[in-house]
Parts: structure tokens; sequence; C-alpha cells
């Protein structure tokens, strides 16, 4: 609410309650600002392009949102917007990590962060991994209906990498389900033998997942007990990251 607040402040709330509401008396109730401000932010806004009058007496977002979020939006990287969160993580827990997008039915490293370790990780930036084999891509798969996860299995088959592959549709769902419960997910040599990962998902701005970020480490330097106790470390860089793309996150005690 708006009502206590600067012109600024007034002004973004209208603009913003434009995206829902068309009529001044409907966005006054939304922002808290009196009619005759609504109405003069309004006028404002016209002469910017940022709204346009409907000619029934109501209001419209104006041409130039569009075009201000067409720019904004071409410019908008989000391995740039991760990069920051994906380097601390690394420096706080001393691991590898990796921030992917899904593409399709697989997920894509877009940035890696190498860990203190005296060792790399042999990813890289723009190789793809398969979903229900990695970290990263369970934690994509859980936050998609079971009928989904299943259309990508049969259009992809469930490989086995190594010995610890989940290679069933029905021992998948199972563990994705887990995986809904406790935020996170684990690779415990899945995908690659002598790695194991923990992830967790990132949503973009209109709430659906875009991909995750995990932590990587040589099974040889760390039980998979040891690496599940960053996960709250995964998921709260998870969720810084998902801010950072728009993506509406809940608040400590929220």
């Amino acid at each position: 609410m708006a009502r206590e607040g600067s012109s600024i402040d007034k002004t973004l709330a209208v603009l913003e309650a434009l995206a829902e509401h068309h009529r001044v008396t409907d966005i006054a109730v939304a922002t808290g600002v009196s009619k005759s401000t609504v109405h003069r932010i309004l006028q404002a806004l016209v002469m910017w392009g940022f709204a346009r009058p409907d000619g029934l007496g109501s209001y419209e977002p104006g041409p130039r949102i569009l075009t201000l979020a067409g720019r904004v939006m071409y410019r908008f990287d989000p391995a740039r917007q991760a990069s920051g969160t994906l380097r601390a993580l690394s420096e706080s827990t001393g691991y590898t990590t990796h921030f992917a997008i899904r593409s399709a039915d697989e997920a894509v490293y877009v940035d890696k962060q190498e860990g203190r370790r005296p060792y790399q990780m042999p990813s890289r930036i723009g190789m793809g991994v398969a979903l229900h084999t990695t970290a990263i891509g369970k934690a994509v798969l859980a936050q998609l209906p079971d009928e989904e996860v299943l259309a990508i299995c049969r259009r992809t088959g469930l490989a086995r990498r190594t010995p610890g592959t989940l290679t069933s549709e029905e021992d998948l769902l199972t563990h994705l389900a887990r995986v809904r419960t406790l935020g996170y997910a684990i690779d415990d040599e899945e995908n690659e033998p002598g790695i194991r990962c923990v992830g967790a998902p990132v949503f973009d701005h209109t709430g659906r997942v875009l991909g995750g970020i995990s932590i990587s480490t040589l099974a040889m330097d760390s039980t998979m007990a040891a690496l599940e106790g960053h996960a709250p470390d995964v998921i709260a860089a998870a969720r810084d990251v998902s801010a950072a793309l728009g993506a509406a996150v809940p608040t400590a005690g929220s």
C-alpha cells in the first residue's frame, strides 16, 4: 500500500496496479492512493506512454512498458544475475557450484565456480546433463507434475550412467516426492562415478522452475551426509537467485 509513501512510491504502486486493474476506483483501492491522486498519476503515465486511456473511462498499460520490458529482457542474463550468489556459495562451502537452466529435456550449465579443493569437476559451461541423474535435474523434475515427468522419461529414456542411476519410473517418482518434501535433491554418484552433489530449484519471474544450482565434490572427499549438511545453504542460495530473477519467494518468517 502506498498511502503514506512518497510521490514516487505512489506512482510506482499505480503503475504496478495497472497490470491487473483498469478503473481508477479499483486502482485506488488496490494501492490505497486517493482517486484524485491516482487520476493525476495516470495522466502523467499517459504522457510518458506508460499508460493509455481505453476510451471508456479506464486505462490500460501503454506501449512504452513493452518497449522498456523488451530492452531489459534483452540485456537480462540469468547467469550474470546468479554469479555473485554462486561465488558466495562456493566460498562459504569450499565446494564447486553450478547453475544450470532447463533446456527441453536436459539441463545446461550456464555458470560454474570452482571450489577450494585441489581438483576440478569435469563439468563445463555449455554442457548438457540428463535430468534424472543429476541433483539439479531432479530438483527441476520435482517441480513438475508427475505426468510431465513421465513424458520426459518416455521421450529420453532412463539411461543408466552408473550403478546408482534411477532407471525405474516408479522409483524416480518416489524419489521426487521426497525431493519435494526436503526442498533439495541429491546426486550420490548417479551421474558420474565418484561425484556427489546437492541441488535446489531456481524459479523465474513467472513462478515456473527455470533450473537449479548445486554444490559438487568428489565422493572420496565428502560423505553424502556431510554434503547434505550444506543443503540449507544451497536452498537459501537458490532462493536468492530466484528472487534476483524476479520470482516471488517467501520471506523469513512467512
